[in-house]
């Protein structure tokens, strides 16, 4: 029903999601990329490795890179710094 369609909440991706909280309310850290991974079939890997610190601790994590970030796949080589405001950590849980 149309009338009722007004009040069911949007699905949304949530990976969307998290990004965007991310982006208004993480904690900036710089990391170095330690490997990549999930080759595609033309060859481009989807995910990178990254190491972090933060406060003294060492943390290990990785992500699946979008399609822009696929696109500049030099700038995801192994041993590449990860410059400060693109690792965004949650405060809750880093």
């Amino acid at each position: 029903m149309p009338f009722l369609d007004r009040f069911r909440r949007k699905k949304e991706d949530p990976e969307v999601a998290r990004r965007a909280r991310l982006l208004q309310t993480g904690r900036i850290a710089e990391g170095t990329i330690v490997d990549i991974g999930g080759e595609t079939a033309s060859g481009a890997f989807t995910h990178i490795f990254y190491r972090y610190n933060i406060s003294g601790v060492d943390y290990e994590s990785s992500q699946t890179l979008n399609g822009e970030q696929q696109q500049r796949q030099t700038e995801y080589a192994p041993g590449a710094r990860i410059p400060y405001a693109t690792i965004r950590i949650s405060q809750a849980i880093p």
